[in-house]
């Protein structure tokens, strides 16, 4: 692995075991690059929003639109930066599959000085069949000097919060 290439996966591992969210819900980054993130998350029973039908709640769509593309900025930056979520507009197309995991692919597509522009799509098993596309931007530099990720818990006080 290169350097940008280690910096992008160590990143993603410590977004999705540091967010509390992320790990409730099971997320997982299974590619990344510059600019581009494809995650998922598992179907459980325990994401199920409607019983009755079996169908994923569409808060974790949600989360998920808004955590990948946050990934995706991460990965467009030079370097690690703060970045906050500024707008995220969703389009839900269809409900999702029971019984099929989830993903999600962003893409960072313009970075200016101050925010950072994203689209992403979560689909079941067909990309080509979205269950719901988003648009977003980020503001840079949102922490005032604070570095990259102090908001998240450390695995440690997470577990010990827990008790």
């Amino acid at each position: 692995m290169t350097d940008t290439s280690d910096r992008l996966v160590n990143m993603a591992q410590i977004m999705n075991t540091g967010s509390p969210q992320a790990v409730a819900l099971g997320l997982r980054t299974l590619e990344i690059g510059p600019g581009r993130v494809v995650m998922t998350a598992p179907y459980r029973e325990d994401l199920i929003g409607n019983p009755s039908t079996g169908v994923i709640a569409g808060g974790v769509v949600t989360t998920m639109l808004d955590h990948a593309s946050g990934q995706a900025v991460y990965a467009a930056l030079d370097s690690p930066d703060a970045v906050a979520t500024l707008d995220l507009r969703i389009d839900y197309m269809r409900r999702a599959e029971p019984g099929r995991d989830l993903f999600v692919e962003a893409h960072c597509y313009r970075v200016t000085h101050a925010i950072a522009f994203v689209r992403a799509i979560a689909y079941d098993a067909d990309k080509t069949d979205p269950v719901a596309t988003a648009q977003s931007a980020f503001m840079l530099n949102s922490s005032a000097g604070r570095p990259a990720g102090a908001n998240l818990k450390p695995p440690a006080a997470q577990s010990k919060s827990a008790r």
